[in-house]
């Protein structure tokens, strides 16, 4: 994901590349961190920037996450850093249509999915789909259409037996 932002960015595409989405705020300012350490240390990345787009205004100030919204308003980030609901009023409200504007996602990547099985899991799957067709992404049969989702996650069956595999398809099947 980074290496694809990376060559875009170096290509002069700007706007929002991927977005990170995360269960709740907690996670997305832990992987803030890991990002912003990630863009700061490796001199190929310096040129990206990320945005930590939560609830609440974020406490910690970084080098490379912006944390005003003001800002990525104006100048979108490679990387969006948010939590389902967050995304939910970005796609809604008029102050943030900038963001998505000159926008390319090519990646989503739902951290915690072993989180969004039932009801959760069919609202995050319409909530990328709704993504997918604001930004211009969403084809005929391919609601998601040119980007690629990627699903994380330490307790999700690994895939590894027949079991396991099934239960990994059901969900990626009805979220995606």
């Amino acid at each position: 994901v980074l290496d694809h932002c990376r060559r875009e960015r170096a290509a002069g595409k700007t706007g929002v590349k991927a977005v990170f989405l995360y269960p709740m705020n907690a996670l997305a300012t832990d992987q803030a961190q890991r990002i912003n350490d990630l863009l700061a240390e490796n001199a190929e990345l310096g040129k990206l920037s990320a945005g930590l787009y939560i609830g609440e205004r974020a406490a910690t100030q970084y080098e490379k996450v912006r944390t005003r919204r003001s800002d990525m308003q104006l100048s979108p980030p490679d990387i969006l850093i948010t939590n389902y609901k967050m995304l939910d009023l970005l796609l809604q409200r008029a102050d943030d249509a900038p963001l998505w504007r000159e926008s390319d996602i090519r990646y989503v990547v739902v951290d915690e999915f072993h989180t969004y099985d039932g009801a959760q899991g069919t609202d995050v799957g319409m909530l990328l789909r709704r993504l997918a067709a604001s930004v211009g992404a969403a084809e005929e049969g391919r609601p998601l259409g040119k980007i690629c989702p990627v699903a994380t996650s330490a307790t999700l069956a690994s895939g590894r037996d027949e079991d396991g595999t099934a239960q990994l398809l059901e969900v990626a099947t009805h979220v995606f």
